[in-house]
């Protein structure tokens, strides 16, 4: 082909011809990168006003110094999870690796669809899926696919469940005479809702059950919900329960729950996006017992376990309900009897091989090193529950199962008609002011703090600044 009028770097030449012009491009772009990245903490942990470069298309290709400019006011202008007061969401710093592993994937470009497309992948992914599923106890013929994001594992968590309760593989909903339904908490992530609608069965699908004062299912509120759906002429066919709530970080039942889920027949899913993670942490991970007798588990390994941005995954006890209530097969893909097409297998078709910075991440930090941090993560968990507890002006919202902390400032001498704004211009002034980043959920009608004790650089200092910040707000408040 002709490339006269590309640049020099514009791919690397398998024959190594431009090999100076693509290092020389490549090392200008992570030198400027790292250097950016190891100065994170002296950037405010999201960005008082963001500079977003032209998305025009230039006649001709642009020089690389301008580039470099735009890529740096791009990281300039991004948010800051590195920074240590950056403790709003489930969003951290990757692994280093991880980083480095989405640029391998990238480079060779290979596409999970099918093992023919990616032969060293897709056994990964088979084999690493099935040993996270046995970290569940889901049993001897357990596994799974990836997937990008949380949404996307749990729509293909509810997808199989509807396939494999009602006989619309083929023929879909219309056929039906019933109306499907699934019961999750009232504080369930809202990717249910929206894997109802894709499914073809409503948002109103998705029954809401009462949770207690910590934000978990109550059993006997599930169990009162699926019999007036039954009298109703609905269909119960699966119950999500929850391991890791967004707001509040509660962890549902799940030995009650999957018992309720046995008595009735019904398709047990557990969301443990945020909370899975706790497998690898030998003084934590009773917090999910029962979670062995899912039938479905949504995993994100993009949170707790710091791999970058998208890696999760939908297991499955019996993944053979892959191959007979979800596959579709690709007749111009060649077929392996050891390995499957995943892309025959999940909702994505084609996609890039995630599962290398997972395998990377894990092979990297090992077993001691993920449990050091959800470890580490508790005792500074523990520290901001007493600080809050102890202090008159501030409240819990629940007792902190896992790393998350959510609560409010709610002094005396604020009405609490007024507290949803007195937290508002709390949570700016910690941002601008001190450069400690909590978010601002709503949790039953009222405006909250929350922080997420996730960041590895995060310590003792942060939590000093966090509360000292806090007196200072409320003393200049009260005046």
């Amino acid at each position: 082909m002709n490339r006269s009028e590309l640049p020099d770097g514009a791919f690397i030449d398998p024959s190594g011809k431009n090999a100076e012009a693509v290092r020389d491009l490549a090392e200008e772009i992570l030198d400027q990168l790292l250097t950016q990245l190891e100065a994170a903490d002296d950037r405010s942990p999201l960005p008082e006003q963001s500079t977003t470069p032209s998305a025009a298309i230039p006649q001709s290709p642009r020089s690389q110094d301008d580039l470099f400019d735009d890529l740096e006011s791009v990281v300039e202008g991004s948010m800051n999870p590195a920074h240590p007061g950056y403790i709003g969401h489930m969003d951290t710093m990757p692994t280093t690796v991880s980083v480095l592993g989405d640029l391998v994937a990238s480079a060779v470009n290979n596409n999970m669809l099918s093992v023919e497309m990616s032969p060293v992948f897709s056994e990964l992914e088979v084999e690493l899926t099935e040993a996270i599923a046995d970290e569940f106890g889901l049993g001897p013929n357990a596994g799974g696919v990836l997937a990008s994001g949380g949404s996307l594992a749990n729509l293909h968590a509810l997808s199989v469940a509807r396939n494999h309760a009602f006989d619309v593989h083929g023929g879909g909903l219309a056929g039906l005479d019933c109306e499907p339904v699934v019961f999750a908490s009232e504080v369930s992530h809202t990717s249910l809702q929206k894997a109802a609608m894709l499914l073809g069965l409503g948002t109103d699908a998705i029954v809401a059950v009462e949770t207690d004062d910590r934000s978990r299912m109550d059993p006997a509120a599930l169990e009162q919900a699926i019999e007036r759906a039954k009298r109703d002429g609905r269909a119960p066919f699966c119950v999500v329960a929850t391991a890791g709530t967004t707001t509040t970080g509660n962890i549902d039942s799940l030995p009650e729950i999957h018992q309720i889920a046995d008595d009735h027949g019904l398709w047990f899913h557990v969301d443990a996006a945020y909370g899975g993670a706790l497998v690898f942490s030998e003084a934590e991970r009773d917090r999910l017992d029962g979670i062995e007798a899912a039938d479905s588990v949504t995993f994100n390994p993009q949170k707790w376990c710091y791999v970058a941005k998208t890696c999760a995954m939908a297991l499955f006890a019996d993944v053979d309900v892959l191959q007979e209530d979800f596959r579709i097969g690709a007749p111009y893909m060649r077929g392996d009897d050891a390995i499957p097409n995943l892309g025959e297998l999940s909702v994505q078709g084609t996609r890039r091989a995630e599962v290398l910075k997972l395998w990377l991440t894990l092979q990297h930090l090992g077993r001691d090193g993920l449990e050091q941090l959800i470890d580490e993560s508790y005792r500074l968990t523990a520290e901001v529950r007493d600080r809050i507890a102890e202090h008159e002006a501030l409240e819990l919202a629940s007792e902190p199962e896992m790393n998350l902390v959510c609560f409010r400032a709610a002094p005396e001498w604020c009405p609490p008609g007024e507290r949803d704004d007195l937290n508002s211009r709390l949570q700016q002034t910690l941002l601008s002011e001190f450069d400690v980043f909590v978010s601002l959920p709503t949790y039953r009608d009222d405006r909250w703090l929350r922080v997420v004790l996730l960041n590895p650089f995060t310590d003792a200092t942060v939590v000093d600044r966090l509360f000292d910040s806090i007196d200072a707000f409320l003393k200049h408040s009260d005046q």
